[in-house]
Formats: structure tokens, C-alpha cells, sequence
């Protein structure tokens, strides 16, 4: 193998979500002597073990008891309950300005977000970036009238950039649902099908849903297209900029 080729293949693997070698060489598992079964006998009372509490129920009471934003970054980076942390390198909490107008929330990190830290980076951030910078606002505005505050649904890059799971979404929905609450946007944006689909609780796609008003717990919610299905097919942009514009003639 050549060192191309080595780096090639140490790439593949940081891309699949291996971060850290177990042993400097591999192990014959075939080599290792059997383990010899014993027989524990447990009484009846003993061996009952009380169900542990349901992750969904757990974080709900979690993220109820946060009373500001910083408190529901350090309790979301202290959870344990959701594998995906696992197999992340950062938490992606949010990017822009608290406080803002308009809150954007995409679907899960990818790999340039999990190596930053931050949601919308990359190709397609740069291009939200522009689409936004095209009515007056910005994740980096000093005031929060001109001001995006962006999010996504799951906080931790799934492994291969997957889907996240519906049993993943739910754990992480009280999250979302007091970082909403906290954050206080006068307008929601969900960026493609998994966004919307998980606030608006529906099994329309984006392209039907794309360009009508909706709203969740009373704040007006408009779903667009994610900026990454804009880099794959340019002619959705012309429904992007009316959307745009929806968002400017909502904030008056």
C-alpha cells in the first residue's frame, strides 16, 4: 500500500466515525482461550431491577428545568441519553444572534458543522448566508432587528451524515422545543424536509409545503428549501427568493 493510498483509506475511516485506535495491532479473537461459564443463582427479589425512566420523558424534565440558553448548552452537552453523542466530535448548539428575529432551524450537523462547532457552515451555509444577507439579515448583525439565531433539530452529527431517527428526534424534540421557547423568535424558518416535517408534525414533503405560513406554539413558521437542494438543482432558487421575500414583508 502506498501512503496515498493509507491516507486514502484513514480518511474513509474518519469519515465513517472513527476517531480513536483501540491497540496498536489487531487481535485474533480466535487464539483467545474460551471463558469458562459459571452459574449464578439470584433470589427472585434480588434479580428484580426497576425500569429505568424513558429518555424522552428524562429530557423533557431536563430541559424544563433550563432557565436561559447557557443553561440549555451545558445541560444538552452534559446529556447521555442520545447514542449520537458518541460518535460526534462537537456539540452544535447554535449560531447568531439570541434574541433575534427570525430563527432558522435546519436538520442535523454535517461534517464541517461537527469539526466547527457551528450549524450552517460549508457550501450551503455560505449560500444561506447570501440568501439572507439579500433582505437585511445576518447571524453576525450587532442588533437582533437585523439578526438571525439558527439551530437545528439534533444537535450531534449522525454517523455517514444519515437521517436522524425518529426515536432520536423525539429525544431531542424537548430540547428544540425550549430552545424555541427561550430564543422567542417572532418567526420560525425550517430548512428542508426533516425540519419541517418535525415541527409541523406532518408527512408532506417541502415541496408542497414550502412558501405557506404555518405556525408552532402561536409563532408564524414559514418551511423553505435547505440551501443544499439549491446547490443540487439552481431553479429552486426562484422559489427561495419569494420565500425571502415573504420573510421580509412578514417582519414589515
Amino acid at each position: 500500500m502506498t501512503p496515498e493510498d493509507a491516507l486514502a483509506a484513514l480518511a474513509w475511516q474518519v469519515e465513517l466515525g472513527a476517531d480513536e485506535a483501540l491497540g496498536e495491532g489487531p487481535v485474533d479473537r480466535f487464539s483467545a482461550p474460551a471463558s469458562v461459564p459459571t452459574t449464578k443463582v439470584e433470589s427472585p427479589v434480588a434479580s428484580v431491577k426497576p425500569a429505568p425512566a424513558p429518555e424522552g420523558a428524562a429530557s423533557e424534565a431536563l430541559a424544563a428545568g433550563c432557565a436561559n440558553l447557557e443553561a440549555l448548552r451545558a445541560t444538552m452537552a452534559a446529556f447521555d441519553g442520545c447514542a449520537l453523542k458518541k460518535g460526534a466530535r462537537s456539540l452544535v448548539f447554535a449560531d447568531g444572534v439570541p434574541g433575534a428575529r427570525v430563527m432558522i432551524v435546519g436538520e442535523a450537523p454535517g461534517r464541517e458543522e461537527d469539526q466547527q462547532g457551528l450549524p450552517f457552515v460549508g457550501a450551503s451555509g455560505q449560500l444561506l448566508d447570501k440568501m439572507f444577507a439579500a433582505i437585511g439579515l445576518s447571524r453576525k448583525a450587532d442588533d437582533a432587528t437585523h439578526a438571525l439565531y439558527i439551530t437545528n433539530t439534533i444537535p450531534w452529527r449522525p454517523p455517514q451524515n444519515r437521517d436522524p431517527s425518529s426515536d432520536e428526534i423525539a429525544m431531542m424534540m424537548p430540547f428544540l422545543e425550549r430552545h424555541i421557547a427561550l430564543a422567542a423568535p417572532e418567526i420560525l424558518v425550517t430548512m428542508g424536509n426533516s425540519a419541517t416535517k418535525t415541527l409541523l408534525a406532518t408527512t408532506t414533503g417541502i415541496t408542497r409545503m414550502r412558501g405557506n405560513w404555518s405556525e408552532r406554539n402561536g409563532i408564524p413558521l414559514l418551511p423553505m428549501f435547505h440551501p443544499a437542494a439549491l446547490l443540487r438543482d439552481p431553479l429552486k432558487k426562484r422559489e427561495a427568493w419569494a420565500d425571502l421575500k415573504a420573510i421580509r414583508a412578514r417582519l414589515g
